[in-house]
């Protein structure tokens, strides 16, 4: 089986938002599109027994869930539907994407402010350790996935940042976007609390932005056949990267420990999850 793009719904309002930008990768990627529930798998009540009709009750609340998932994307042909039984949502979706091999897993926000995230503890919980890229949209819906043609990076010269770059850059490729990379500088008291005297820390501030500057411009030139423009922004690094609506997607490297291609949800990436207007992707590094 080709390695598809995986949605996990439930029963918010905010997988619908999951549906569509799950069924659009799939579709940009060509690749199958896998929509899956997670139920709660059997688990004994004493010696030898299991309660036979709460399990049948927890399968027909899923098929439900499949059902509504079915009418939001009109029941396309060679999309799948998959009821999983599992400990918890985030274990359902982690054993499923590594069976598949999966290519993208997306599920929708928690419920939030209209137009942010709110990850939430499956959310959370499926961004620690997942092997591949893991998307998750904003509550309260927004434009059409793809609309603005535009896709954001929050870049930095390291090996997150460029596993993001590239992730980025092949989305890009495919559907005709440009890429936004944007690199935001602390302002003056976050950036350098220990400098004593504005004239110390401006010369800092002016090295780190040219020391940037530099590094986008090899970031962008690195990228062929796409479109791409760069920005050095200052202020508190989430509030900027959260205010980047301008963006179909932004795409964000996670915190890599080590040689394992996993997901580990840094400082950055993890508050993100709970301010960003646009849809999230945190990418494992390569």
């Amino acid at each position: 089986m080709t390695a598809p793009v995986i949605v996990g719904v439930d029963h918010r309002p905010g997988s619908r938002d999951a549906l569509a930008l799950g069924r659009w990768l799939a579709d940009v990627r060509q690749v199958p599109l896998i929509v899956a529930v997670v139920h709660p798998a059997p688990s004994a009540i004493g010696s030898g027994r299991v309660d036979a009709e709460w399990i049948a009750d927890r399968h027909r609340a899923a098929e439900r869930v499949l059902d509504e998932a079915r009418a939001a994307l009109k029941d396309p042909p060679g999309v799948e539907y998959r009821s999983v039984a599992s400990s918890s949502a985030a274990h359902g979706l982690h054993d499923l994407a590594e069976q598949t091999r999966a290519v993208a897993m997306v599920i929708g926000s928690g419920p939030a402010a209209p137009g942010r995230l709110f990850a939430g503890s499956t959310a959370e919980r499926l961004l620690a350790g997942s092997g591949c890229p893991v998307a998750v949209t904003p509550a309260g819906g927004g434009t059409a996935p793809g609309a603005l043609g535009r896709i954001g990076v929050a870049y930095v010269d390291t090996l997150d940042g460029r596993a993001a770059l590239d992730a980025a850059a092949e989305l890009a490729r495919r559907t005709g976007s440009t890429l936004l990379l944007v690199t935001v500088v602390a302002a003056g008291d976050a950036a350098l609390p220990f400098l004593i005297g504005d004239d110390a820390e401006r010369a800092f501030l002016d090295t780190a932005r040219e020391t940037y500057e530099e590094a986008l411009r090899r970031a962008a030139a690195s990228v062929p056949d796409v479109p791409v423009e760069w920005s050095v922004r200052s202020g508190d690094v989430v509030e900027e990267l959260a205010g980047l609506t301008e963006v179909d997607l932004l795409f964000c490297g996670s915190r890599g420990y080590g040689p394992a291609r996993r997901v580990l949800v840094g400082g950055v990436s993890g508050r993100l999850l709970r301010r960003a207007g646009r849809p999230l992707v945190v990418v494992p590094r390569a």
